[in-house]
């Protein structure tokens, strides 16, 4: 780091002798004046608040160094683990229920602390884990479920390609039967989790490919992939302006024999794939509440503590009306998440009303985040004061789990009968 600058929460002495004032941006602000959240039962809230102390205490201390460093904390995913906070409302024998909203609320926390934390449970069991708890045979789910929950070894979970983003439908990857499984080939891209093979605890990815011969020919299946196979190349993109602490491949897949012990037999067609991003599509509503959260409360802080042309930013008209605006957005969006939760928990949810819940919440937080940076003026540019990290975190959160505009299209066909997806 340049020798000016600030560690969170301290203030910097500059060489010229000068010294920054400090400012306090992780302290306790009222996130919930409409008390949408008074009546969470005392388990889920205990998972809450477990998510809330990790955050809190073990995130906001070295975030932002890793962040800026494009490093990613794989201690943090470890503690994820061992706090059991891995697990996205998955059911696992043997551990004590969580439930869909326990999971949208620990999703909430993680990325009021930092998106790419969020996003490490969202990989390793929104999609990874998951995937392989829906679509896997008793033996891979009693295989791998619990070491990914644990942290235990790493989950990647492969769709997108390079020439097929949102068109995940058309996906080139192959998978050739051959004697005893089968051979896979082609690229994929964006996938968190998936250069991880050479840590201690090694990595799979869960790739989704078309069967080209045999009995599935045509379809899309799932097949876990260790990630120190010959044939699999996972190289991690740089240079990212978003999610800057945790790592995102590109993987090339040259005729990778995948055993039928690792394919996924429940998984038969797209919809299969579909039924997991269906599930997540929620969480990523959660993590735009936390995103905006975590923008909304810095302002409130910074604004009672910055001192401008004699008073604080807090006492001016126009600073109160945008903290109020700020406020009515992110209320929306909290009353949003628990009522799209309420009717997944009661197994009503319906896939437009999932993309209605996402596209909402992720335009909301870009609103927020907008807000809170102005607001800050040039200390909203830099990490400690967080909102910068969120401000370009959002911008990853809108885009994966389906863009805006897909999100769009599956809620205009609900509203007008008619597709207009592309043929």
């Amino acid at each position: 780091m340049p020798a000016h600058a600030q560690t969170e929460n301290s203030a910097a002495s500059f060489p010229d002798g000068v010294t920054a004032p400090a400012y306090e941006v992780w302290g306790d602000v009222d996130v919930d004046p409409a008390g949408i959240f008074d009546d969470v039962p005392d388990a889920d809230r205990a998972y809450w608040d477990r998510a809330r102390a990790f955050g809190r205490d073990e995130v906001a201390p070295v975030i932002a160094d890793y962040w800026n460093r494009a490093d990613y904390p794989l201690h943090l995913g470890r503690r994820l683990g061992e706090l059991d906070l891995l697990r996205d409302g998955v059911e696992i024998e043997g551990a004590e229920p969580m439930s869909t909203l326990a999971a949208g609320l620990v999703n909430m926390e993680l990325s009021r602390a930092d998106g790419s934390v969020g996003t490490i449970c969202g990989v390793q069991a929104g999609l990874a884990l998951r995937s392989i708890a829906l679509c896997g045979t008793p033996e891979q789910i009693d295989t791998w479920v619990p070491k990914l929950s644990r942290a235990e070894v790493w989950g990647a979970f492969a769709l997108t390609e390079p020439t097929h983003g949102s068109d995940s439908v058309s996906l080139e990857t192959k998978a050739t039967p051959v004697e005893g499984g089968y051979r896979l080939s082609g690229e994929k891209k964006w996938i968190g989790n998936a250069s991880l093979g050479d840590t201690e605890e090694g990595g799979i990815t869960v790739v989704w490919a078309r069967v080209e011969g045999g009995e599935h020919d045509g379809n899309v299946r799932g097949f876990i992939v260790q990630q120190e196979w010959e044939g699999y190349r996972a190289t991690t993109i740089e240079n990212k302006l978003s999610l800057r602490a945790i790592w995102q491949a590109h993987i090339r897949m040259d005729n990778v024999f995948v055993p039928d012990s690792h394919v996924l037999e429940r998984s038969s067609t797209f919809k299969d794939t579909a039924r997991v991003l269906f599930a997540t599509r929620l969480g990523v509503a959660w993590s735009a509440v936390g995103h905006a959260t975590a923008c909304y409360e810095t302002a409130v802080q910074y604004a009672g503590q910055r001192t401008q042309f004699g008073r604080p930013l807090a006492a001016s008209q126009i600073v109160q009306e945008r903290l109020t605006r700020m406020q009515s957005e992110l209320v929306s969006m909290q009353l949003m998440a628990r009522q799209m939760t309420t009717r997944a928990e009661a197994g009503t949810l319906t896939p437009e009303q999932a993309s209605l819940a996402k596209y909402t919440c992720t335009r909301a937080a870009r609103r927020v985040a907008a807000e809170a940076r102005d607001l800050l003026g040039g200390n909203g540019i830099l990490l400690e004061h967080r909102v910068a990290r969120h401000f370009a975190d959002v911008e990853a959160i809108h885009t994966y789990e389906g863009t805006e505009t897909v999100q769009a299209l599956i809620i205009g066909r609900s509203i007008t009968g008619h597709s207009a997806f592309a043929a």
